[in-house]
């Protein structure tokens, strides 16, 4: 099962004051989301130049 299917789910909302707490709760999952990365992101290199350079660094180290 895919981890999206957790966001399926059936919500009784039958009256103001249940809807105003859901409504409330959505908001402050907006506005201060829990979650924080577990890990640094990657460095990921779009330039041409610096590519190109990387590759051509590894490929002097094994030519040897």
């Amino acid at each position: 099962m895919m981890a999206t299917s957790s966001i399926f789910a059936s919500f009784n909302i039958k009256d103001s004051k249940t809807a105003e707490a859901f409504v409330a709760a959505l908001e402050a999952s907006a506005n201060d989301p829990k979650r924080t990365p577990e890990a640094p992101t990657p460095h990921v290199m779009t330039d041409k130049k610096q590519i190109l350079e990387f590759f051509s660094k590894g490929l002097k180290k094994t030519d040897e």
